[in-house]
């Protein structure tokens, strides 16, 4: 199988989605980040992937937010059945084509009907729970329970200020233009394009987390390398595509 080079990290998407398949925004993100050896994530990606590295390292996120006006096709998104709390459990993978991404280890949402399409629709491990996203002043606590397993998890940080430059692993770690997926037996590449992430930074006041360890993953024995926040960005999804070495 021939492999090509590995696209560059751009604070932009090198693939600009021409149609539209789906739109949604993205609110009130917390990026947690811890580092993981390759070798250890390796067999949980889709076929035809490889972890993402950075300096011959990779990395597990955990990332709550608020996600808001889902909607298909160019738009514009609903208001109330597409706006819920969601916490998702993250990988970065590489495919054939040299593309990065993300694999979704675990997708916590409070909104069952989103759930249930993004699990029979896209083959997405979205799980209903129970979540609250609170405010008090710049802290911002988000909590996240599972109906089912109850499994928990607790991020409080406390928001800083704007990043004019983020760092190379800030960009590896954020910019991310489409996602990984397996899909009926084959690996989908979705992509998708945003304006630059608005990062700040963030001091991270209380963790409890147990959704890095019941998604598969080592639980993280020191505290998060990074830990950023962001207002948010308006996002738009491009037309699926399958690897040709997915099988």
């Amino acid at each position: 199988m021939e492999i090509a080079a590995t696209e560059p990290i751009t604070p932009s998407t090198p693939r600009p989605v021409r149609r539209p398949t789906l739109v949604q925004g993205w609110h009130e993100l917390t990026f947690l980040h811890w580092p993981v050896e390759p070798e250890r994530v390796a067999g949980l990606l889709p076929a035809g992937t490889r972890p993402d590295t950075l300096d011959g390292v990779t990395y597990v996120g955990l990332v709550p937010f608020l996600l808001r006006r889902t909607g298909l096709g160019p738009g514009p998104g609903l208001p109330y059945l597409a706006t819920f709390c969601e916490t998702n459990v993250r990988l970065y993978s590489v495919d054939e084509q040299g593309r990065r991404g993300v694999v979704f280890m675990s997708l916590d949402a409070t909104r069952l009907l989103p759930v249930l399409v993004g699990r029979l629709g896209v083959r997405l491990p979205y799980l209903w729970s129970a979540m609250r996203l609170r405010h008090e002043g710049d802290v911002i606590a988000y909590t996240c329970r599972r109906r089912r397993t109850a499994a928990t998890s607790r991020v409080v940080v406390r928001t800083g200020p704007p990043i004019a430059g983020p760092s190379p692993l800030e960009h590896f770690l954020t910019a991310r233009w489409g996602l990984h997926v397996s899909w009926f037996g084959r690996t989908a590449h979705l992509p998708n394009e945003h304006p630059p992430w608005p990062l700040h930074r963030a001091e991270l006041l209380d963790l409890d987390d147990e959704l890095i360890e019941a998604a598969g993953l080592p639980a993280p024995p020191e505290p998060p390398v990074s830990v950023l926040w962001s207002p948010g960005v308006e996002v738009r999804f491009g037309v699926p595509t399958l690897l040709r070495h997915s099988r």
